[in-house]
């Protein structure tokens, strides 16, 4: 019952809020990884050159290039990982400050609510950055295993072992990618969960704007374009 009387502090519009932003976060993913043949995304185009690169990598010599391209990656997945690490961190302690965060809500003239619609609203934006915390750090992980696998790619091109073991290298690489690419996805709607605080219809606002912003950037953009038309 007293679940119930705590519920009963969330409007119907609440509920259709949280459901539209994660119907919407997993169904933008979805469309992302899963586009149409003749409109693919950016996250999508990028599976090819990184399969690409996997073969130039088995014909350069010396191989420093590629070794630096991996530390590179790691390096932007554990700094994001750290980041959210913190934001975590900040979130738990605004969740145990509900009611000091209840009274700067009231003179910032939000939506005044009592400290449990607070905290649960904070949960929300923890759940979703708690979740892209896992995925970097999966990531990093499996771009340390392709840097592993890359390692173990004989410098001889004509060994029979070096294309193999390029395309399993390749295939990390691109799952290590779409863990990061998920990862930042839910960074996105985890800032975008923010705008509860004001009321359901700005989270529904900002889920649609994070949606656009998401879709613009994976099929209308200008790098999008510059990959799809290749030459070859």
């Amino acid at each position: 019952m007293i679940w119930m009387d705590r519920l009963s502090l969330f409007s119907a519009m609440d509920f259709i809020a949280v459901s539209m932003l994660c119907l919407l976060w997993l169904g933008i993913g979805f469309f992302i990884e899963n586009p149409p043949k003749k409109h693919p995304s950016l996250s999508f185009l990028m599976v090819k050159y990184r399969k690409e690169w996997m073969i130039q990598f088995v014909h350069r010599n010396p191989r420093m290039f590629d070794a630096q391209m991996l530390g590179h990656l790691r390096q932007g997945t554990a700094f994001f990982a750290s980041t959210t690490m913190i934001a975590i961190g900040g979130g738990l302690a605004l969740i145990g400050n509900t009611e000091r965060l209840a009274g700067v809500a009231s003179d910032l003239t939000l939506v005044s609510a009592p400290a449990f619609v607070i905290e649960v609203k904070l949960v929300l934006m923890v759940l979703f950055v708690a979740n892209s915390f896992l995925k970097f750090v999966w990531a990093h992980r499996l771009f340390g295993y392709c840097s592993v696998v890359m390692s173990a790619v004989p410098n001889d091109p004509e060994d029979a072992a070096a294309i193999p073991r390029a395309m399993q290298a390749s295939e990390i690489n691109i799952t290590a990618a779409r863990s990061f690419n998920r990862a930042m996805r839910s960074v996105y709607f985890g800032l975008a969960s923010a705008a509860w605080l004001f009321g359901a219809s700005a989270l529904i606002a900002a889920s649609l704007l994070t949606v656009f912003v998401l879709w613009r950037r994976e099929f209308a953009s200008q790098s999008r374009n510059a990959l799809f038309q290749d030459p070859l």
